[in-house]
């Protein structure tokens, strides 16, 4: 299959990291209500896929709506990226990735563009995150430690106004990326 916009599709076999059906990470929402919008979303689970689901709405200064997994602790330093297996609904949504306990910290966040109606595994190199604060990139940050990874979140914004639905079956973790080249053989 062709490469996607900031994710191409994985051909091997990585290490499941969250998983529906379990129950063992739960998802919390947290949308432009917390500023004075009027959107919503929420993660619910059917028959082992974790659905992101809401309304986004313009009203009152909102515009984004988005979940957050509980707290954890995922070190993922001897893995390259993330695959997730996702279903759009031809909307544009973001993965991010929290480093630090703080509630409104620094984001690293990349997009997921998935398309409409089809389950893609889109391959996400942990060099693809971008440190964000409410959006809004953040020049003097760090990059990403994989070795310090608390949370996992989606989220909806950019202006997208309406009804959403993002699929998600799971998110994995890969060693090097299947796209890498083997090192040339020594002389």
């Amino acid at each position: 299959m062709a490469a996607l916009p900031h994710g191409s599709e994985v051909t091997t076999a990585p290490t499941t990291i969250v998983a529906f059906g379990t129950g063992a990470v739960r998802w919390h929402d947290i949308s432009d209500p917390v500023m004075g919008g009027v959107s919503h979303g929420e993660m619910v689970e059917v028959d082992g896929v974790g659905i992101f689901e809401g309304v986004v709405s313009l009203d009152h200064g909102g515009g984004f709506a988005s979940v957050r997994s509980t707290e954890g602790s995922y070190d993922l330093s001897d893995h390259a990226g993330l695959v997730v297996r996702v279903r759009g609904d031809g909307k544009r949504y973001g993965l991010r990735l929290r480093t630090s306990e703080s509630f409104d910290g620094v984001n690293y966040q990349v997009d997921l563009d998935p398309g409409a109606g089809q389950w893609r595994d889109l391959e996400l190199p942990f060099s693809s995150f971008r440190p964000v604060h409410r959006g809004r990139p953040v020049l003097d940050h760090p990059p990403l430690d994989p070795a310090a990874i608390r949370t996992f979140g989606l989220i909806i914004a950019g202006r997208q106004e309406g009804p959403f639905r993002l699929e998600l079956e799971s998110i994995a973790a890969y060693g090097e990326p299947p796209h890498a080249a083997a090192p040339p053989p020594r002389s």
